[in-house]
Parts: structure tokens; sequence; C-alpha cells
């Protein structure tokens, strides 16, 4: 990916999101009700790469009473892997697979009287969108599909980024607190060392860094520059609840508002 800056402004806001509801049966992943207070935003699994029903529907629950914007997090059909390997599949099988997952999240949503506010891939299928523009396209399709007003997840740069906005959809640029970027603006592969900051003072910082700045410091120390709206932390290290609470406290200590994005401006 190619680091690209949306805006030459100082930042006052940023969304702060995580990803959520990817517990399923008898398996606990992350600490979702100690998290999603610190949140503006919050992507939900529908089963593919984790999630069930019942965490499903709980999910949106626990977001909806903490004020907290809600989207779908559609991912690969691959719970043993979470989602995080990459799979062959053809576009057409990208976009029923997205648009499935989006009406299962919308669905529910819509029973417990909530509408998505956005649409964020997960791990490999998001990856896979992000450099492959027939993946990407597929995404979109997917989501003009269901409803041109959601609002897409995608790094900025990246080929998702660029289907977004070409299809007439608004696409928010993300970035990661709490993960390493090599100097071509993708993440470092979670399997390197230093991949996964768990430090809260650390990713504090470098969050600081990201909105005041609209750069980030490179896993070999270079600048890069990375101009985003929204800002994700990851649910499922261990801590993760602590370094979300101490990212919220940091920025709002900062300066900087933190709000859902698709919260107007002037709010």
């Amino acid at each position: 990916m190619v680091p690209f800056c949306l805006y030459n402004r100082q930042p006052v806001r940023i969304d702060l999101n995580a990803d959520v509801g990817e517990s399923f049966g008898a398996y606990t992943i992350g600490r979702d009700a100690d998290l999603i207070g610190s949140i503006t935003s919050a992507s939900i699994a529908a089963g593919f790469h984790g999630g069930d029903p019942s965490v499903l529907r709980n999910t949106i629950r626990l977001a909806k009473g903490a004020g907290v914007a809600i989207g779908a997090h559609p991912g690969l059909p691959d719970l043993m892997g979470f989602g995080r390997r990459d799979m062959r599949i053809t576009p057409t099988d990208a976009e029923d697979l997205v648009l499935y997952q989006i009406a299962a999240v919308a669905g529910v949503a819509s029973a417990e009287g909530v509408r998505l506010q956005h649409v964020k891939p997960h791990g490999a299928l998001y990856d896979m969108a992000a450099r492959d523009g027939s993946i990407a396209d597929a995404v979109v399709r997917a989501v003009a599909a269901f409803d041109r007003s959601l609002i897409v997840l995608a790094p900025p740069g990246s080929a998702l980024f660029s289907a977004v906005r070409a299809a007439g959809l608004r696409p928010a640029a993300e970035g990661f607190a709490d993960r390493a970027y090599e100097s071509d603006g993708s993440l470092v592969p979670r399997g390197r060392p230093g991949a996964v900051l768990t430090d809260p003072s650390t990713v504090v910082a470098r969050a600081i860094r990201i909105v005041r700045e609209r750069t980030v410091l490179t896993i070999d120390e270079a600048v890069l520059p990375l101009d985003i709206e929204t800002l994700c932390v990851h649910g499922d290290p261990p801590g993760a609840e602590a370094v979300a609470a101490s990212l919220r406290a940091g920025l709002e200590t900062a300066g900087v508002r933190v709000r859902a994005v698709g919260v107007p401006s002037r709010f």
C-alpha cells in the first residue's frame, strides 16, 4: 500500500473502533463487556470467522446500551484460523459472503432497534481487499447492494479505499493504534516480534501522534504519513480492555474529541 493523506488540517476528533462479538459456542475471545465502554464504533462478527447468533445479539445489545455505533464485520469462513488466513475465493464468493454477513448483523440490529453505521472486513479478507482490486470491488458491490449509506472502513491508499470512493460510497480511512507498520503502510505480520503493541503508554503515545501529527513511526523508525478518520484497537489480546481505556482517556486528555465516524463533525 502507498502512504496516503486525506486532509491537510490539524485533527480535532477521531473515531475509536474495535472488532467485537467474536466469541462463539464455548469459546470466549476478548473481553467485550469491559472494552465496549471505551470505544465509539463496534464492528461485530457474523459467525464466519467468529461469533454466533447469541453472541451477535448480545453484543448488539451491549453496544446499544453503551451508545456505541454498530457495524458489520464480515470475514472469511474460517473459524479454525480466525479468518486470518488467505483463502482462494472468487470475487463472486467475496461479494456473496460479505452481503450475507452484513444482512445478518443488520437484521439482528433491526430487531434490537439499531441501524448499522459501517462495514469493516476482517483479517485476511481486509488484507485481500486492500491489495486486490477485484476483491475490493466485490466487497463494495455487496455494501452498495445492501445500503449505500453505509460507511466502509478501509486502509488509506488501499484498493478498497479507492473502490469505495469510486463507487460513490463513503470510505473512512482506518489506522491501528496497537499494530506496527511497515514502511509501505502495511501492517507488520502478526508472527513477527513487535507486530502487536500491548503496553498502554506506548499505544496512547502512538495514537496521539497519529491523530495530532498524521504520522506514525514504522517498525524500522521511519516516519510514515497516516491520515485517518478512525483508529482501531484490537479486543482479543490479553489486557486489551486496559489498553482501550487508557487510549480513550489519553486521547481526550490530549484534547481530541472521540466520536463515532458517522456522527456529524459539528458534534
